[in-house]
């Protein structure tokens, strides 16, 4: 990890033989902190998202996350903070000598500036809503830039989106009987139920079907024999 002032860094860059460094050069702005690494830069940028703490907010800061005031004590006595906490837009009743918010109620969004009194307040009720650590501004991974925001990954999504691809790959290679050492136990099923099925149609006696053709020859038979009955007529019918 290294800190290089941007003027330097951009002089160091236009003095090497390397091209693929002046991609970098329109990043240089602000403060920028270098990592160099053998990592993936996915790994890393998950690595250095697992890092981050969330700590208390000052005037100015961004928003890690939707921030929601929940309903309750406020642990505070009556008295400014009231004033206070309704300057944010929190709706307040005193009850038992202490100061309630009568609803959960969003003070600011994700990504939204917090200001100087909405800070002081979730400073007051211990809320943390600001995420303090290091963030991938780019990335040069061999010759080919790669911006933070393309390297934000939901493991959890991305987890689900390969589980539904496989499953789907599974049920279309069976669909279409396409081998492969994951499905060829469920393909020789497949394929016996339906041979099965088959020889029972077509009355082809196997050893495996010589069982259920007896049966079903057997309530063919009775099927037919008390079809027949009912079309006998009876004797008293006959005499008649």
């Amino acid at each position: 990890m290294k800190v290089l002032k941007n003027t330097l860094t951009k002089l160091a860059i236009a003095g090497m033989e390397e091209n693929d460094l002046k991609k970098l050069e329109e990043y240089l702005e602000g403060a920028n902190l270098f990592l160099f690494t053998d990592l993936n830069p996915f790994k890393l940028a998950l690595r250095l998202e697992r890092g981050k703490v969330k700590t208390t907010a000052k005037s100015g800061d961004i928003s890690a996350m939707d921030v929601v005031i929940p309903a309750g004590s406020t642990g505070q006595p009556p008295g400014p903070i009231i004033n206070q906490l309704n300057a944010v837009g929190l709706p307040t009743r005193i009850e038992s000598g202490s100061v309630y918010v009568s609803k959960d109620t969003l003070v600011v969004r994700k990504g939204e500036v917090i200001p100087e009194r909405l800070a002081a307040i979730l400073s007051k009720l211990g809320i943390k809503a600001v995420e303090a650590g290091l963030s991938l501004k780019v990335v040069l991974d061999e010759g080919l830039i790669i911006t933070g925001d393309l390297l934000k990954i939901d493991v959890a999504e991305t987890r689900r989106t390969v589980e539904q691809s496989r499953s789907d790959a599974f049920a279309l290679s069976l669909s279409i009987a396409y081998p492969t050492p994951d499905n060829i136990k469920a393909l020789l099923q497949t394929a016996h139920q339906k041979a099965f099925a088959l020889s029972l149609n077509a009355n082809v006696p196997t050893k495996e079907t010589i069982g259920d053709l007896l049966r079903k020859a057997h309530i063919e038979m009775l099927s037919l024999n008390s079809t027949v009955e009912k079309a006998t007529p009876k004797p008293q019918e006959q005499a008649a």
